[in-house]
Order: structure tokens, then C-alpha cells, then sequence
């Protein structure tokens, strides 16, 4: 086990009182360990090491796995106070790296962030809240990208608006959101360790966890007041890898959890549902639409834009709270070209992991 290489931040710290949940309260020495995998991450890390400091609840301590990097990340994270842990050799995945950090986690809850994702100041402390039954296993809060200028970064600004205003918000009413988000949840770190961690077994181990989860019994929420701003791809060849890798990762899952989805009933519905979202409905957008309106009619061209209207009205009414109205109608052209590329992912996933059965495991950072 590679070396600690420096001290662990001070104990959570909530204004010198402990933090009200409802009937609960959590009293400052509950405990919370931040997991932060990196590699090559020195150019961003910063900014994330100084969100969690400023945070109105401050976690107890902060690892930062740096996978073996070659550019300083580690020097830039002990710099700013955190615990450093390099293994010997590349784990290969965020998954193996964050693993490696919590055979070390001592605290009642853990919290995994990527290593270019900042927090609003009360991020922390609203996750937290969330915490009021022992069978809540895992938090995730609404995700915005920090940067919002190149066309991918746009079109990702209305993809994650329309999600986590609109889906997210149905999912949480049935406890059961699709997905933890990989970038920033917190976990019950006892229900974290009996599910086993974060598996390597797939692309999309943020997926895995929360679905193993509820097959487990146990519930995962969603936080909208929870922000946190990763920074997205900007260029198609990094948004293209990063597609790949959770196209590959869905199909994954579902070839994984198909049997054990049939219990949980209404996670079985919103699989169902995004499977034929991202194999049949991406083929007819694709493909059998051209065709339509090649060989019967033109017309059948609106079908690219005809349900934009109807996705666009959570989508307003959340840029209006957040006085972004304008971001967003410039953005909408973007999200068109990405819904495309989109379709074309998950169209190339399907045939390569469920026609030629060729699975696809190599992680590639996808920023």
C-alpha cells in the first residue's frame, strides 16, 4: 500500500453546531472522507481541493488517488492539505483508483468527486441533509457544466438542464434516480462496502453502484439544491471518447442487471425506457427518418425537431431560475448536433457489445 504522503484536513465543521436533518442531527464527528481519482488532473484540481475547503460543511478528510500521473497532480494536491495516495501502478479506471482510497476511509460517509468539478458552498452540506434513513445509501446532487462556450459544452449545458430538471426529479420521487452521478455523490460508507465498492466489471461504474443498490434494498435521492460544475469536453474528439465510455458502460450495465432489474419496478420501467431511447428510437432518428423523407416526403425531416418545443419547457423554466434564458436559446442549435452524435454512440455500443459481442473495456478520459 503506497505511503500517505500528508494530513488529513480538519473535522467537519458546520458554523460550531452539528447539522439539523429532519429528526436527526449529525453531530460534527460523523465523519466525512471526500475520494477525488486523478490523473493528470494538475491543471484542475485546484479548483476543486479549494471548493471542498470552502465549503459551509468541510469534510474530515480528502484523499486524492493520483493514478500514477505525470504532470504534478500530486504535488498541487499536497499543496493544498490533502492526503496523497500514489499505487505503485495505474489502476486503470476512476473506479480501481477510488477503490484504492477507501480501504482507508474511517468516517461515517464518503464522497467521491472528480478531480475538474467544483461546488457550490453549500453543496456538501445539502447532500448531507439528504441522509435520513438508514436505508438511504447514496446522494447526488444537479450537475451543471462550468464552462458553457464551444458547441459540445452547449449542447452538454441543455442535455444535463432537460435531465436533472425534468428526469431526475421523477426519479427521486420513486427513490430510485438512474444514476448516482460518477462526478459528485456521497455514500453511507457501510452500504458503500457491503455492495462492494466501486466495480470494475464495467465502463459505467457510477451506474453500477446505484444499481446494485436497489437490488440491495437499499435507496439513492436526488438533491437539486446540490450543485456542482464539472468541466465538460470541449472538443468532439474528447466528447466522443467520453460517449464511447458511457454508451459501452449502459449497454454494459444492462446486459449485467437485466435479471436482477426485474424486482425493482420502477427502475425496470426507466431502464426499459432508455434502452429503447437509445437503440430504437436512435435508429429511426438516424437512419429511418432520412429515409422517409428521401423516398415519401420531406416532411417527415420535422421529426428532427417536432419534440424540441415540449423538452424546452422544463428547460426555460429552469434557465428563467437561473436567469440564463438567453445561454439557453443560443445552445439549443448545439444540443441538436450532439443528440445526433448521441444516437450514433449508442447505435455503435448495442452492435458492438450485443451483435458482435466484442465488449469494449478500455477507460479513456473523456476530458
Amino acid at each position: 500500500m503506497p505511503k500517505v504522503q500528508a494530513t488529513a484536513q480538519p473535522g467537519i465543521r458546520h458554523a460550531g453546531r452539528p447539522l439539523e436533518v429532519g429528526r436527526i442531527a449529525f453531530p460534527k464527528a460523523s465523519g466525512l472522507t471526500v475520494i477525488i481519482p486523478a490523473y493528470n488532473e494538475a491543471g484542475s484540481i485546484a479548483d476543486t481541493l479549494r471548493s471542498l475547503q470552502n465549503q459551509t460543511v468541510r469534510p474530515d478528510a480528502i484523499f486524492v488517488v493520483d493514478d500514477c500521473s505525470t504532470d504534478g497532480t500530486g504535488e498541487v494536491a499536497r499543496a493544498f492539505g490533502a492526503t496523497v495516495i500514489r499505487p505503485a501502478r495505474n489502476t486503470g479506471s476512476k473506479a480501481g483508483a477510488q477503490n484504492v482510497a477507501l480501504t482507508r476511509v474511517d468516517t461515517e460517509f464518503t464522497m467521491a468527486i472528480d478531480a475538474d468539478t467544483t461546488l457550490a458552498p453549500d453543496a456538501i452540506e445539502k447532500l448531507l441533509a439528504a441522509f435520513d434513513h438508514p436505508k438511504v445509501a447514496a446522494v447526488c446532487g444537479f450537475v451543471i457544466p462550468r464552462y458553457v462556450s464551444t458547441l459540445w459544452e452547449r449542447g452538454r449545458y441543455i442535455e444535463y438542464l432537460f435531465a436533472f430538471s425534468f428526469y431526475k426529479p421523477i426519479q427521486d420521487y420513486y427513490s430510485k434516480p438512474l444514476i448516482s452521478s460518477g462526478c459528485f455523490s456521497a455514500y453511507r460508507t457501510t452500504s458503500l462496502r457491503r455492495t462492494g465498492g466501486w466495480s470494475t466489471r464495467t465502463l459505467a461504474e457510477d451506474m453500477d453502484l446505484t444499481w446494485s443498490f436497489y437490488q440491495a434494498g437499499y435507496r439513492v435521492r436526488f438533491v437539486p439544491e446540490a450543485v456542482c460544475y464539472p468541466i465538460e469536453p470541449h472538443t468532439f474528439g474528447f466528447m466522443s471518447k467520453q460517449l464511447k465510455r458511457w454508451s459501452h458502460g449502459f449497454v454494459q450495465n444492462v446486459r449485467l442487471h437485466w435479471r436482477g432489474l426485474f424486482h425493482v419496478p420502477y427502475l425496470r420501467s426507466a431502464v426499459a425506457v432508455s434502452v429503447w431511447d437509445a437503440t430504437v428510437a436512435s435508429v429511426a432518428y438516424l437512419f429511418i427518418l432520412p429515409l422517409l423523407a428521401l423516398l415519401v416526403n420531406p416532411w417527415f425531416l420535422l421529426g428532427y425537431v417536432i419534440d424540441v418545443p415540449a423538452m424546452l419547457v422544463p428547460v426555460i423554466v429552469e434557465a428563467a431560475a437561473r436567469r440564463e434564458i438567453p445561454r439557453v436559446l443560443l445552445s439549443v442549435p448545439a444540443f441538436l448536433v450532439l443528440r445526433i452524435v448521441n444516437g450514433l454512440s449508442f447505435v455503435e455500443a448495442f452492435w458492438t457489445e450485443c451483435i458482435l459481442r466484442k465488449p469494449f473495456k478500455v477507460y479513456e478520459k473523456g476530458h
